[in-house]
């Protein structure tokens, strides 16, 4: 007897391993990486996120060429490549007159041709498309430890830096001027950034992890306000709409990590329209003009 309704949607997960590796991947990856979301979105720095994201290309790519698939290589090479264009932007910024965003918005640009470069030159295209859009499917035991571990740490070190970043949202020149924390947490942060980006590369490769990191922090934008229970809805969204995306992907026979990045896309468009502080309540609650 086949099985009907939820059970049939839950089926996947049942029958095959790797569908079940890719659930606990993306879940592992939404827990930590939907809380950094909101704290880019709330230090507005959610397109630096996506900046970054194209910045870890060129490492991964290395990585990827002289091992193949292998874990460590690409691991290691994207985190270095990352964290390589946040210090060097931010160095260019302090020490030139260029702003952050702009400084990072060219190192973003050199990292990404360089990464598409050597991926085209050295590799085919389907090393270009793993690269660039990853594959959740295939993601193996190893894997899926790291992105459990990658959760682990970035849960641990944001309840460390809670404080320090909350203050630096509110008002980052006060943080500099009562506390020595204030680089510790933005480089800190940084790093994190990076960290999670490097998961996100593993299951969705360079141009869609930025997606898990800022849809579910702006969905949940829609829905509460405290700062706590921002980083809950954020990351029940990113966790919702991974295995979402992966059932979708399963019975329509989609690419995995588009489908699971348009997942939280349309979760962040009902969250818009539907949300408390979404468009249609905002606009039926906003004070109507007296009329003569």
């Amino acid at each position: 007897m086949e099985p009907t309704g939820l059970a049939a949607l839950w089926m996947p997960f049942v029958e095959f391993d790797f569908m079940r590796r890719a659930l606990l991947g993306c879940l592992a990856l939404s827990v930590s990486a939907a809380p950094v979301g909101v704290f880019l979105m709330l230090r507005r720095m959610s397109l630096t996120g996506d900046a970054m994201a194209h910045g870890i290309l060129p490492g991964a790519a290395l990585g990827y060429l002289w091992a193949g698939l292998s874990l460590g290589a690409m691991t290691v090479g994207g985190l270095l490549a990352g964290l390589a264009v946040a210090v060097a932007s931010g160095l260019v910024a302090r020490s030139t007159v260029l702003r952050e965003d702009t400084s990072l918005a060219a190192f973003y640009l050199l990292s990404l041709s360089l990464g598409v470069l050597i991926v085209s030159t050295r590799g085919s295209n389907v090393d270009l498309l793993h690269v660039l859009f990853g594959t959740v499917l295939a993601l193996d035991n190893a894997a899926v430890w790291l992105l459990v571990g990658i959760s682990a740490v970035t849960l641990v070190s944001l309840a460390l830096l809670f404080r320090p970043l909350v203050l630096e949202c509110l008002d980052p020149s006060f943080l500099r001027s009562v506390s020595r924390l204030s680089p510790v947490a933005h480089y800190g942060f940084l790093a994190l950034v990076v960290l999670n980006l490097v998961a996100g590369f593993q299951a969705l490769g360079t141009l869609l992890a930025v997606g898990v990191m800022v849809l579910p922090a702006a969905a949940a934008r829609f829905w509460v306000r405290e700062i706590v229970p921002l980083l809950l809805v954020a990351a029940l969204v990113g966790m919702l709409g991974s295995t979402v995306g992966l059932v979708l992907s399963y019975l329509a026979d989609w690419p995995s990590g588009p489908t699971i990045v348009w997942s939280l896309g349309m979760a962040y468009l009902f969250s818009l329209f539907a949300g408390p502080f979404g468009l249609i309540r905002t606009h039926r609650s906003s004070p109507r003009h007296l009329k003569a």
